[in-house]
């Protein structure tokens, strides 16, 4: 059912009043009445409303009184003053204090239907962008990364400690490991939240275009510019830009953007007019940025300016621990997007999700879990239903020795294996804490590292 608007109408000459009220409860609007100010901020109080209509001058607590106390405790309500002694001034003043509009009496219904009808709109449009905020912020806080091991509580700690500092920050990981959720959460709890947060992928624009991508063009600056177009960072101007795959940078932008950050302003492509400069800049890569300095391959004043803070985000395989929890928020999630009931992952299918790799990392995983959904009939994810070279990785349970034949077996390796292979497994069980793994082996926490390092076992 569509939602009704509540229209407060605030006025003390009744018989005005009350046919203005039933005019606009004709149109389809719920109306209140309020002979005065006082009782209009008491009622305030008590309900919410969408709209105010109210007299300039009224006794006591004036029309732009109203306005005043209005924006400082509901400042998404809007508000049309309607008033008998028209002035330029008094218009002027309403408007500065926040009114949306103003009439005159006597004056035109059709008008008013016109000026409430748009009140309306802009009152929905900032509450829906309210809400988009609030969904935007709460999805990207913190606590929504998922990660309990010790390297994410590092980079979570980190993400804390920097989010309330205009820093630069330069985010190092592998591909899928999550460098950009990382940046718009660091964003979305800085002071900077409310401005823009505008992301752009450097090796995914031709060289060529990149610069223009990023700083803007003007008219006739190259072919086929035929208008101005302002570029990322005048867009994102106040909030935060993210340049992700910075390592891919032409050589020939490096030393603009070092500019720029140096500066604090540049010029858009064919322009001579500079452009102030007030934004975060957050930079992202996948490859070993100091390896392609000492190559000659990206600028080394660059990598300093962009590495004033390093954030390393650790690759799947080293935070094991994680992953049954990832593949719980990620079937919960894919549920609800596809409309099914929940999902459970069977114990098996976890200790097989823990025991591989993940070359693609955290967006590897998603995607891994989203296609077995897709997939699978049941509402119980068994390995079986997982990928093959995933279902594969789960250690054997049928540990033994081997058969000793004519030729003989190297009983010192046999020995290792039947090791390796207790001890992954004991890790996988006790979600890759050394003290829980030893603890199922029976043997000091000491002991099961050293065999760690003897036997060449990931961790």
């Amino acid at each position: 059912m569509e939602h009704k608007a509540n229209i407060l109408l605030v006025d003390d000459e009744v018989d005005s009043c009350q046919a203005l009220s039933r005019l606009l409860s004709q149109t389809g609007y719920n109306v209140e009445i309020c002979p005065s100010g006082e009782q209009a901020l008491e009622l305030l109080k008590k309900q919410p409303f969408d709209l105010i209509i109210s007299d300039l001058f009224l006794p006591g607590i004036s029309g732009i009184d109203i306005i005043k106390q209005t924006k400082d405790d509901s400042p998404e309500i809007g508000i049309i003053l309607i008033t008998g002694k028209a002035s330029a001034e008094t218009a002027v003043e309403a408007m500065k204090e926040g009114a949306l509009d103003y009439i005159t009496k006597p004056f035109n219904f059709e008008r008013l239907k016109i000026q409430v009808t748009k009140a309306l709109e802009k009152n929905r449009l900032v509450l829906e962008n309210k809400y988009l905020r609030q969904q935007l912020h709460g999805r990207y806080h913190f606590d929504n990364i998922i990660g309990t091991s010790q390297a994410m509580q590092q980079v979570f700690s980190r993400m804390g400690k920097v989010a309330g500092t205009d820093s630069t920050i330069l985010i190092l990981g592998a591909s899928g490991t999550g460098k950009e959720l990382v940046a718009r959460a660091i964003h979305y709890n800085s002071p900077r939240k409310n401005k823009p947060f505008l992301a752009i992928n450097c090796g995914a624009i031709p060289a060529e275009l990149l610069e223009s991508e990023l700083f803007g063009h003007v008219k006739g600056s190259f072919t086929n510019a035929f208008t101005d177009k302002p570029g990322k960072f005048e867009v994102a101007n106040g909030g935060t830009i993210f340049l992700d795959e910075i390592g891919n940078m032409p050589q020939q932008l490096q030393v603009k953007l070092l500019r720029v950050l140096q500066e604090h302003e540049f010029e858009a492509v064919g322009s001579t007019r500079k452009t102030h400069l007030n934004i975060r800049l957050i930079s992202a890569t996948n490859i070993d940025l100091e390896e392609h300095v000492k190559a000659g391959q990206f600028r080394e004043d660059l990598y300093y300016r962009l590495n004033v803070i390093p954030i390393h985000l650790p690759p799947l395989k080293e935070r094991r621990g994680d992953i049954p929890q990832l593949a719980r928020f990620f079937a919960d999630k894919i549920c609800k997007e596809m409309n099914l009931p929940q999902i459970r992952i069977e114990t098996e299918a976890i200790q097989a999700l823990e025991t591989y790799d993940w070359p693609g990392n955290v967006r590897e995983m998603e995607n891994i879990i989203e296609r077995t959904i897709a997939l699978t009939e049941s509402l119980v994810i068994r390995c079986e239903d997982l990928p093959s070279n995933i279902c594969k990785t789960l250690p054997s349970t049928a540990i033994g020795p081997p058969q000793i034949t004519s030729r003989g077996v190297d009983m010192n390796q046999v020995i290792a294996d039947i090791e390796r292979e207790m001890i992954q497994q004991a890790m996988v069980l006790g979600k890759g804490v050394k003290a829980r793994a030893a603890h199922l082996l029976k043997i000091n926490r000491t002991t099961l590292v050293e065999k760690i390092k003897r036997l060449g076992i990931e961790n």
